[in-house]
């Protein structure tokens, strides 16, 4: 937790800036711990514990900006510290745009709390979680002759924070988090090591599912056995729930502000206009009690809303702070996304499999790039062949190809089944017509 001593002696050191130069100034006092414990084949193979406390400074001198960080917070140390980022700073080339937002903008408080804290975590007994890494581990352990390796990990942590900005913003964050994992490697034909694994996360303790994870990934790489390439060609594409956000990922950075002030960006001058199907809708939805990426402010200390990011297909916004806008000379929105929210259809994975014939569903992607001034991409696949609503073939060395603007004008369908332990809650997704190269 960030003690009141510590709030005052972040309040001291902005004041103390704004009186040895400083025209503004933002503080950002953070302290975490965290927590892992990995296992090989049952055994404890890793331990790590570590904790951090620390202070960073923006500071905003004569039309220059220099941001800085320590971990020693006494006053003694601090006032040096500061007095030398000063000097600093006033060596860096001047930056008009480096301003803090106008205050207008800011969180004001006054909202319930997101509940993103479970205190109960730091209680809970080391041996405990170590169980559970075990547990992880046994479900898999001598259940095939193939097995090569079993690797299980259990991941815990806290993170707290404090906000100031000299022209009126404060505010305090508070979160935990832990999740469970289990990675497996078997033998597979000839050469082949196929590897894959299954986890989950949560921000309380008690919700984190604790059992099945073993055996769900037993049974994710079992299913790869015998992977092979099909004939080139156009098929339905489906992507499974865990990858989902690999399509997602170019067509969010796209409307990042520091892409498009550097004119690198596949949507730039696309506001208001369908670059999607009539099915993309996706929303950011930053106030969702007890979720990973809920929060009533961003890093700039700028509130949160409520806001559509694509709308049946249409760009409803970009996502420009404060030094960007500056730079472009437009009004800005926030820094970016909190928690992406992508419109459920009513079918599940195996309703959508059900209802396709000569179709991929994809279940990994593995390596490949997307061009962020146009838009092209080519990724590495691995999955199945859906034939008659069933799948049949695996799937390996295969290749997705296109543009990301033809492929979202492709998407057909959404299933149901986000992971909602994800900040980006994705469901899988259905793509018609989609250029796949195998033999």
């Amino acid at each position: 937790m960030i003690s009141d001593s510590n709030k005052k002696l972040a309040q001291w050191a902005m004041d103390f800036a704004l009186k040895n130069g400083c025209q503004a100034a933002r503080v950002n006092l953070y302290s975490g711990s965290n927590t892992t414990f990995e296992l090989r084949d049952a055994k404890m193979d890793k331990l790590q514990q570590a904790s951090e406390s620390g202070l960073s400074l923006s500071l905003y001198v004569d039309g220059r900006y220099g941001n800085y960080s320590t971990n020693r917070l006494e006053k003694k140390e601090l006032e040096s510290f500061i007095k030398n980022g000063i000097d600093s700073t006033r060596y860096l080339a001047k930056d008009e745009a480096r301003v803090l937002p106008d205050a207008s903008r800011y969180y004001k408080g006054g909202m319930p709390d997101l509940q993103l804290y479970d205190s109960k975590m730091a209680n809970i007994n080391p041996d405990e979680k170590v169980a559970l890494a075990v547990a992880a581990a046994n479900e898999v352990m001598g259940k095939d002759s193939r097995i090569i390796s079993v690797d299980s990990s259990y991941n815990d942590g806290e993170q707290f924070g404090y906000r100031l900005a000299s022209n009126g913003f404060e505010g305090e964050t508070k979160q935990s988090w832990c999740s469970l994992s289990t990675g497996v490697s078997i033998k597979g034909e000839g050469e082949a090591r196929p590897s894959d694994g299954w986890w989950d996360s949560s921000l309380y303790f008690d919700k984190l599912i604790k059992t099945g994870i073993g055996q769900t990934a037993l049974t994710r790489v079992l299913r790869k056995l015998g992977q092979q390439k099909i004939k080139s060609g156009k098929y339905t594409m489906v992507v499974d729930p865990v990858n989902a956000s690999r399509l997602i990922s170019p067509m969010m950075s796209a409307l990042n502000g520091g892409a498009l002030q550097q004119r690198n960006s596949f949507l730039m001058n696309k506001l208001g206009e369908k670059v999607g199907s009539e099915k993309f809708t996706l929303m950011d939805e930053p106030h969702l009690m007890q979720a990973s990426g809920a929060r009533y402010f961003d890093g700039e200390g700028i509130a949160t809303q409520r806001r559509p990011i694509y709308e049946n297909g249409v760009l409803k916004t970009y996502f420009i702070d404060t030094y960007n806008a500056k730079k472009m000379g437009v009004e800005p929105t926030i820094s970016g996304a909190s928690i992406l929210v992508l419109q459920p259809g009513n079918k599940n994975l195996e309703q959508l499999i059900a209802g396709l014939n000569n179709a991929i569903l994809v279940t990994g992607f593995n390596g490949g790039n997307s061009n962020s001034s146009t838009g092209d991409f080519s990724f590495g696949i691995e999955g199945f062949l859906i034939e008659n609503g069933k799948l049949t073939t695996p799937l390996s060395e295969m290749n997705v190809t296109g543009n990301m603007i033809t492929l979202w004008n492709s998407f057909v369908e959404a299933g149901n089944d986000p992971r909602l332990s994800s900040s980006w809650r994705i469901p899988s997704l259905v793509f018609e017509g989609v250029d796949f190269s195998g033999l």
